[in-house]
């Protein structure tokens, strides 16, 4: 690597840590200062248990959210992210006449900005490695709201839909224990395309996950001693049958993706494996184009943040310091074109627009079919 790279990426890392800390901590003074009183919440649900929390509690718990969710933070924010890294670093160049010495001394433009696309593609990887490895294990984590209080949040769950088609019904669920109080769980089978079949109803009073066995332990308590007896009453729909009774109900959904599966969100922060593995059960999943549609932006989403820069980059690289300012406003309005029309394309992938039909790959496609070209031009009518 020669000399003239080694600046050029120093410049731009310098400049990309300065952008991070800057944008996520807007991001996060922002949120902060809207639901700061939403983390104090807490003071009062604990003095109803004769619990204290001091505020070093609190801090502690405010550290942990968004130490959590800048992991989000990060992921909607990376292209951006680069491009403003980009327009520091060269504008600092620009301004102390680096680039017309780097001309003069016959170096191509178009060699100048070879060790920020490297370094941008390099941070796509990290970007990549955030999303797919890191937010899917903590995904129960990052659903929880502020005034929850970690270890003790309970939710209530309606009618969640696994694997094997039944619908799972509680009125509360605790994370702490595992436990779903007086579930009951509607047991379906598909009777034509698009229509299932009640075939039963299995009840319990408790339902606790067994993490080895990978199965909900079903409890009923017995009336005259009021001991917890380890079974439930799974009623069938034909009335000739007996009620059952039953031990436990084997499911794919787990106690630690409950909380998830609440969030109508949820999908995006599944992997892409596991995007793969819930649409291929296409006749259990109703919300197909929405799962879809997440699946094809997981792909595109780091191609269209290389494109932004490769389109910033021709703008950001001229000779003249008068125009730097002119050339980041530009840049800037690029950039956030390139945003507003993927946001539009992702709102527009579960709709019926083209034909009257939904076409999810179409739209999460398009912006990549948009800026790669202009990309390849800026760059072949960069001035070198």
């Amino acid at each position: 690597m020669k000399k003239l790279d080694k600046y050029v990426a120093k410049n731009f890392l310098i400049g990309y840590c300065i952008a991070f800390c800057v944008l996520m901590g807007l991001r996060i003074i922002t949120d902060l200062f809207v639901h700061l009183d939403e983390f104090t919440e807490n003071l009062g649900k604990l003095a109803e248990n004769h619990e204290k929390l001091t505020p070093i509690d609190i801090i502690k718990n405010i550290f942990t959210y968004y130490c959590l969710n800048s992991l989000l933070y990060f992921r909607d924010f990376a292209g951006m992210i680069t491009v403003v890294a980009a327009a520091f670093s060269f504008g600092k160049m620009v301004r102390s006449n680096e680039l017309v010495a780097v001309m003069a001394s016959g170096v191509s433009l178009k060699r100048t900005i070879g060790p920020v696309i490297i370094l941008a593609l390099l941070l796509t990887g990290v970007l990549v490695i955030d999303q797919e490895f890191i937010i899917p294990p903590l995904a129960d984590k990052l659903v929880r709201s502020h005034d929850d209080i970690p270890g003790q949040e309970s939710y209530d769950v309606r009618f969640i839909s696994d694997s094997n088609g039944s619908l799972i019904f509680s009125r509360k669920f605790e994370v702490e224990t595992a436990m779903l109080y007086n579930p009951t769980i509607l047991l379906r089978q598909p009777s034509s395309p698009g229509i299932w079949e009640v075939t039963g109803q299995l009840k319990a009073d408790k339902a606790m996950y067994n993490r080895k066995n990978r199965r909900w332990e079903l409890f009923t308590q017995n009336p005259n001693t009021g001991q917890w007896v380890p079974y439930g009453l799974l009623q069938y729909s034909d009335l000739r049958k007996k009620p059952q009774k039953v031990p436990f109900y084997e499911s794919d959904l787990t106690a630690k993706e409950i909380p998830i599966r609440l969030k109508s969100e949820y999908k995006a922060l599944l992997s892409l494996r596991q995007l793969i593995t819930l649409a291929s059960q296409k006749a259990k999943i109703r919300d197909l184009a929405q799962l879809y549609s997440q699946k094809h932006f997981r792909i595109t989403d780091p191609i269209i943040n290389l494109v932004m820069l490769m389109i910033s980059l021709p703008i950001l690289v001229c000779r003249d310091p008068k125009s730097m300012k002119s050339a980041i406003i530009i840049s800037f309005a690029v950039t956030s074109v390139c945003f507003v029309i993927t946001f539009a394309c992702r709102m527009l992938a579960t709709e019926p627009i083209v034909f009257d039909k939904v076409i999810p790959e179409f739209w999460a496609w398009l912006p990549v079919f948009i800026f790669v070209p202009a990309a390849l031009i800026v760059l072949d009518s960069m001035k070198t």
